[in-house]
């Protein structure tokens, strides 16, 4: 990965692109006080460099409730029997593909990895559950935690000023 130097016109940029990144490009610029022109490129650069992997929609699951239903949040920990690098990642390419996870950790100390999965019920973490945890002979321990309200949430990254 090559190094980027940013400095705090960037950071100012990303911060403010953290908070709405809906904002046009006017906006934005007149928010961190360089012209238009200046914070296209500025922007392009970040995510030329891979500092900006995404721009998404933060959706209400409670408002989203009323029409679909809340579904399933679990904060699940699983422990794999061998460690090794190769089945590590053959583990976390599986788990990245299914779209049911959204957030996949490698942790330690403790279990080897944790899971931040979203499902419509009980009956489609079970067949989540067979998916990834059951079928595969190398996870030795599957310990889950369903949410029962979430308080925050908010995908951002601090950034020193």
């Amino acid at each position: 990965m090559e190094q980027i130097n940013i400095d705090d016109t960037d950071l100012k940029l990303l911060q403010a692109l953290q908070e709405d990144a809906s904002q046009s490009n006017q906006t934005l610029a007149e928010r961190v006080h360089v012209s238009p022109p200046t914070c296209l490129r500025r922007v392009k650069r970040l995510r030329d460099a891979g500092l900006i992997e995404a721009v998404v929609a933060v959706l209400s699951p409670d408002r989203l409730a009323r029409t679909l239903g809340h579904g399933l949040s679990a904060i699940v920990e699983i422990t794999l029997d061998r460690q090794g690098d190769e089945q590590q990642q053959a583990f976390e390419l599986r788990v990245a593909a299914d779209d049911a996870v959204q957030q996949c950790y490698r942790v330690s100390p403790g279990p080897d990895f944790i899971l931040l999965v979203q499902v419509a019920d009980m009956p489609r973490y079970l067949a989540l559950a067979q998916r990834l945890f059951t079928s595969d002979a190398n996870v030795r321990n599957v310990k889950a935690f369903f949410s029962t309200k979430r308080t925050k949430f908010r995908p951002k990254v601090l950034l020193a000023q």
